[in-house]
């Protein structure tokens, strides 16, 4: 027989509203995320992680695992290749991360500021993040084409070359092409995400300065930087990781040649596994990028808390 007193505990249990219970009701409604992001990004990490440790040419579902062995990762380090392509994949993080942020920077800057035709102003500068990323790139691979481009057009125009450029037959000019499409379609989330912390500084700050008789650059200087470092400090982290990340614009645009001039780890990463068929080397090379990323972030974003605080 129940009695008052068991029903009484059992709806106490079970109250969730209760102060005593309210972490137990955030467990529950956490869970699902929780669980869904367990079996889409938890999960296959350990399974590339458990790949980079055997020497698997192609993997197969309910196949016995090989043995533990570090050979992927001692071809790794071993191997020019991949040495080439980190520093490939180096030289677009800096390259691509500063120049989105100077033209982000100066975009935000430029439409922060009242004129007519400022909000046709905005919506031009976010255009870019808008376009689906393989439509950027066909398009700009047509402007880089060596016989009929825009650009080959322009250098010609200009006097900058007197010959139409080879953007993608020459290492040099097929990098050049990666980085300013990379800059283009990046560095709106830039301007988005500057012109969200201008709009956050308060405009007495500004009338003050002008009072005092501070120039232009003294209040950009002394007062637009300082208060918009904690958002250029998360866009940095963010743009870099995208850079570093990357897949679709450098194969479609030079598919990570010539001579590998603009294969990054994800260009290689990708061609280990579905042109070479090693699946263990791909997932090694995974991890270690997946690695030097956490790194960097790590490093970033703790520079940034010190110069916070």
């Amino acid at each position: 027989m129940v009695t008052d007193t068991s029903i009484t505990s059992r709806r106490k249990f079970f109250d969730l509203a209760r102060p005593s219970r309210q972490h137990l009701l955030g467990y529950i409604l956490i869970a699902p995320a929780v669980l869904m992001v367990a079996a889409i990004i938890v999960w296959p990490l350990f399974v590339a992680i458990d790949l980079s440790f055997q020497q698997v040419k192609i993997p197969r579902l309910g196949a016995a695992g090989k043995p533990f062995s570090f050979a992927n990762y001692q071809w790794l380090l071993n191997s020019q290749e991949f040495w080439l392509a980190c520093w490939v994949t180096l030289k677009l993080v800096v390259v691509v991360t500063i120049g989105s942020v100077l033209v982000g920077l100066g975009s935000a800057l430029l439409v922060n500021n009242k004129f007519r035709g400022r909000t046709i102003a905005r919506l031009g500068m976010a255009l870019p993040w808008a376009v689906p990323e393989i439509i950027a790139v066909v398009i700009f691979a047509w402007m880089f084409n060596s016989s009929f481009g825009l650009f080959g057009w322009l250098a010609l125009q200009l006097g900058l070359s007197d010959q139409m450029v080879p953007w993608v037959s020459d290492a040099s000019a097929a990098f050049l092409a990666v980085a300013i499409t990379m800059v283009w379609k990046g560095f709106p989330f830039v301007s988005i995400m500057c012109l969200a912390g201008l709009q956050s500084i308060p405009a007495d700050y500004y009338a003050a300065a002008r009072v005092d008789g501070a120039s232009a650059f003294q209040r950009f200087r002394w007062i637009t930087l300082p208060l918009l470092t904690p958002v250029l400090g998360v866009t940095v982290v963010l743009t870099l990781l995208w850079v570093f990340r990357d897949f679709s614009i450098i194969k479609v645009l030079t598919g990570g040649g010539p001579l590998r001039s603009t294969q990054t780890l994800s260009i290689m990463t990708y061609d280990q596994a579905f042109q070479y068929h090693n699946f263990g080397r791909a997932a090694a090379v995974g991890v270690l990028t997946l690695v030097i990323c956490v790194l960097a972030s790590l490093l970033m974003l703790g520079r940034r808390s010190r110069s916070i605080y």
